[in-house]
């Protein structure tokens, strides 16, 4: 899962009001044309903090550094692997307090808004940190954005689509991926009558996987622009009874205790057909013996489209940021740089198997990887969350109340209502429909 945000420290953050800051507590920096005019002449030392896979991923980044040390040779880098689930609240007190936080960070997307509206990271615009920013993907650039500014710079990306058993497929006589959830339910059916002991899918019960049934109904959690909580909208409310009926009709029963690893196990071991995921399951999906020394086995699809006809997911991954009171802009710039140039995201995508969020970086090379290639045409239907600094705090009241909802302890209406009075607690300002 790659929602990365903790609810509880999001909402934890908003209590100490946006006024609190970081550095200069300003969207001022320093001489953004300095790194720019002459990058050799930049100095100073940097701390990175790194929220990659400390085994399997870090090693590639640790290797970059050395080649950017060797360009740069004023310029040291002071490398530091910080635990993913953990880092979100060592950088918000580090930047609260002035003391520890790193020069740049890398950080999930979702949480560029909160970081943004906190001045805890630079504005980026006009800095060496951005080159070339038309050739990155539309949707990891969108998540670089707040209020008008660039924040961020994407690094690696991601989103959800629908990966599938071909195997099963072909026994149940399915010649295609479904493109509607209809086509979904449908299929699901035949997979049940033509393949004893499989089910069509497994319904993630938690709230970030709902994601593409809200959005291919046109629905969102809020509306910022009119100040609206949108959670319980028409539109919303049709999303999350097609989401019901998914699970009614089409889904393995979920074991709500763990449901996540449960839904992994299902679809590896061949006991469900299709999942809606992302890639970061395909190395553990290989594991499994539907898919273990055959991974041509495994498709890769768009998540189905709702009743607006377009396939929409969210998308996820990690940008690249700049603590707003770095002693040493230029020198953080000019890394941000190089850590996000087509260069190295090839390599990084070599060694790694992450999406790079350039154009450029797709090359033959890289989609040799399955994964890449798989999920490459997927990203077109990416779209960002809703840019709000509380957005991560608005998944556990709705997780809470699509729970009840697939359990049949809520209706679909009641539950939403529920969630949405809820995100009007959030969202100081704005209305509750």
């Amino acid at each position: 899962m790659r929602r990365g945000i903790s609810a509880v420290a999001m909402a934890a953050a908003i209590v100490l009001g946006v006024t609190a800051c970081g550095g200069s507590g300003s969207d001022d920096t320093s001489d953004k044309g300095a790194a720019a005019k002459d990058p050799a002449a930049v100095s100073g030392t940097i701390t990175y903090w790194d929220t990659s896979d400390a085994k399997n991923e870090a090693p590639t980044y640790q290797a970059l550094i050395k080649d950017f040390e060797a360009k740069y040779p004023k310029i040291k880098v002071n490398y530091q692997n910080v635990d993913f689930g953990t880092v979100e609240q060592k950088f918000k007190a580090a930047a609260q307090s002035g003391k520890g936080a790193p020069d740049v960070i890398r950080t999930d997307v979702g949480l560029i808004p909160e970081y943004a509206s906190l001045h805890y990271i630079a504005p980026l615009d006009g800095t060496a940190a951005l080159s070339d920013t038309q050739d990155f993907l539309a949707g990891p650039m969108n998540t670089t954005k707040y209020e008008g500014k660039t924040y961020g710079v994407p690094s690696v990306t991601d989103t959800l689509g629908l990966l599938y058993n071909k195997d099963i497929f072909a026994k149940a006589g399915i010649t295609a991926p479904p493109t509607t959830w209809d086509e979904l339910i449908a299929d699901s059916a035949t997979i049940k009558a033509k393949v004893p002991g499989v089910a069509g899918t497994y319904v993630n019960p938690d709230s970030y996987f709902l994601f593409p049934v809200l959005f291919g109904e046109g629905a969102d959690l809020a509306d910022p622009a009119g100040k609206k909580v949108t959670i319980n909208s028409p539109e919303a409310v049709k999303a999350v009874t097609e989401a019901k009926k998914i699970y009614d009709t089409s889904s393995l029963k979920i074991d709500f205790a763990s449901a996540y690893d449960n839904m992994q196990t299902s679809f590896k071991t061949g006991k469900v057909a299709m999942l809606i995921q992302g890639p970061w399951s395909v190395g553990d999906d290989l594991t499994g013996s539907a898919f273990q020394g055959k991974e041509s086995n495994l498709g890769y699809a768009p998540v189905p489209a709702g009743s607006t006809g377009k396939a929409q997911a969210p998308t996820g991954g990690h940008d690249l940021a700049v603590y707003q009171g770095s002693k040493n802009l230029d020198a953080s710039y000019l890394f941000t740089q190089f850590m996000t140039s087509s260069a190295s995201q090839q390599t990084i995508a070599g060694k790694n198997g992450t999406l790079p969020t350039r154009t450029s970086a797709y090359t033959p090379e890289v989609l040799k990887n399955q994964t890449i290639a798989g999920f490459k045409p997927i990203m077109d239907t990416a779209r960002p969350r809703v840019a709000l600094p509380q957005v991560g705090s608005l998944f556990t009241p709705l997780q809470q109340e699509y729970i009840k909802i697939l359990q049949g302890k809520s209706s679909v209406q009641d539950g939403l209502d529920a969630a949405a009075k809820e995100f009007g607690k959030l969202l100081p300002g704005y209305t509750v429909q």
